[in-house]
């Protein structure tokens, strides 16, 4: 693990960067670390052909954990992911995203898309709708995580779900601070939307990937491949937002092929 630092307040960020090849930049969701692309078997697909790099975002894993809303800006993550990327020597990378990774994503791409080679999105959207976050959890997060902290939210979500977390995803959750985590959360619902006219100017080659059964997402990326010009929408078979990249063969089975083919 090594350690970039935000050129502008000075939060640590924490990543792994393995293997050789064009860079490929990967983001994770809400809650979640750069744990989970080991974990579900995508470093180990990539890095056969790629330099792939893993950072845990802000409010997460082993980066810095401010505590305040203001923290978590969307202009803040897209400056953290680029800190990243020069921490590496990067001057250009794939990227993959999913759930707020793809948000993180699609904000990247308008902002430098001379950074990037390719956009893949994964369970994205370019935009959030007040009670996201409840609906994709459940109603009362907020109140768990400010009186039981990360295991009342894990519990919480367990219950809503009605069955046991995987062990990767239920161990990147309980490794959060839950202060940081409810700042995240109440920035993230506060974000606003990416313009639909600056969706429609990124021209770089995209991949939009999104369950058939998350719904609100799949609509959005469907949108969002209508307006981009070189974005490609495919529809992964009885998935849900949850469950998006895993097993992670069918996902690898569309991505590597469209990285290879830049």
């Amino acid at each position: 693990m090594a350690i970039a630092h935000n050129p502008h307040d000075g939060v640590e960020l924490a990543y792994d960067s393995v293997g050789e090849g064009e860079p490929v930049l990967l983001v994770h969701g809400s809650a979640l670390s750069k744990a989970i692309w080991r974990g579900f078997g995508y470093t180990k697909a990539l890095r056969e052909r790629y330099q792939v790099i893993s950072m845990d975002l802000r409010g997460h894993g082993r980066s810095g954990k401010p505590q305040a809303q203001s923290d978590y800006l969307m202009d803040t993550f897209v400056t953290d992911a680029l800190a990243v990327l020069d921490a590496v020597g990067a001057a250009q990378a794939h990227f993959g995203g999913y759930s707020v990774g793809a948000r993180i994503g699609f904000s990247l791409a308008v902002a430098a898309p001379e950074r990037l080679l390719s956009l893949t999105t994964l369970g994205g959207t370019f935009r959030i709708q007040p009670g996201s976050i409840g609906r994709l959890f459940f109603p009362e997060y907020d109140a768990a995580l400010g009186e039981g902290g990360m295991p009342a939210f894990v519990e919480g979500w367990e219950g809503t779900i009605g069955q046991p977390l995987d062990a990767q995803t239920k161990a990147a959750f309980l490794a959060n601070d839950a202060p940081a985590l409810r700042a995240y959360f109440a920035q993230t619902e506060a974000d606003p939307a990416i313009a639909e006219h600056e969706i429609a100017g990124i021209c770089l080659p995209s991949l939009l990937m999104a369950g058939t059964e998350d719904r609100a997402r799949l609509a959005d990326s469907r949108r969002a491949a209508e307006l981009m010009p070189n974005a490609r929408l495919v529809e992964l078979p009885g998935r849900n937002h949850g469950n998006t990249l895993i097993p992670a063969g069918p996902v690898l089975d569309e991505w590597l092929p469209f990285l290879r083919g830049q």
